[in-house]
């Protein structure tokens, strides 16, 4: 197991806008968390990667890093791309003693070869395409071998060629890390690509959980109104 959460809340003006959320990623899954627009699925990471304090639960991990894609990149425009892939070796205070310069630039080439970008280290994030730079926010996030994947609306932004190519790289980075990776998302394409199974969020609450084959069959409201994109049904939009 790399990640468990139990009984998870968490509290925003007297809202409960996460109520009692348990879930398990193993090492090598995928879990995609899908949902209408503020129904919380951005905060479950926070809570994760400790951007944002839980108000009670548990969230149990295995020992190793945990990494986090930002949903636009986030990467440092002022840096080129090997600085922004080597930020968290050169600064950590764990780490920025463990390797030379000759190490950054291999363990930089090594995670652009894996990404697809091999030969763009002096690049820097304005001169790549959306796609590009996403796949450098990937290669930054497991600079540090981390055991666990966090990724914000991966696809946000991108034109369904690029959308298709960063949910292939989803997936090779989980066969080759075995990372327990988490997707938060509203593309169809991204929770059948990448997913081996999907909880869904309504009102802080968990209204579905299951694989996206179970997903797909529109076996309950919930599930049929999100796959339909329908108005209609026990989900309601908040204006």
């Amino acid at each position: 197991m790399s990640i468990e959460v139990k009984n998870l809340v968490k509290i925003y003006d007297d809202k409960k806008v996460i109520d009692n959320v348990s879930f398990k990623v193993e090492n090598g899954e995928t879990l995609a968390i899908v949902g209408f627009s503020g129904s919380g699925k951005s905060t479950i990471l926070k809570l994760i990667c400790g951007l944002t304090e839980k108000d009670s639960g548990e969230i149990i991990t295995s020992k190793g890093d945990i990494a986090m894609v930002f949903q636009y990149s986030a990467l440092f425009d002022s840096l080129n791309v090997a600085d922004n892939i080597s930020f968290a070796l050169r600064e950590r205070k764990d780490l920025r003693n463990k390797y030379n310069e000759d190490d950054l630039r291999e363990i930089v080439s090594q995670k652009l070869e894996l990404v697809g970008l091999k030969g763009i280290e002096q690049k820097f994030p304005s001169e790549l395409s959306g796609g590009m730079q996403k796949r450098v926010s990937f290669a930054r996030a497991i600079v540090t071998e981390p055991n666990t994947i966090l990724y914000d609306e991966p696809t946000a932004g991108l034109d369904p060629i690029s959308s298709t190519l960063i949910e292939d790289y989803i997936v090779r980075l989980k066969d080759e890390t075995n990372a327990a990776s988490i997707v938060v998302t509203h593309q169809m394409s991204t929770i059948t690509r990448t997913a081996n199974k999907v909880i869904m969020l309504y009102g802080g609450k968990i209204v579905f959980n299951g694989t996206p084959e179970e997903m797909l069959k529109q076996d309950t409201p919930y599930t049929k109104q999100f796959v339909t994109a329908s108005l209609d049904g026990p989900m309601k939009m908040i204006a």
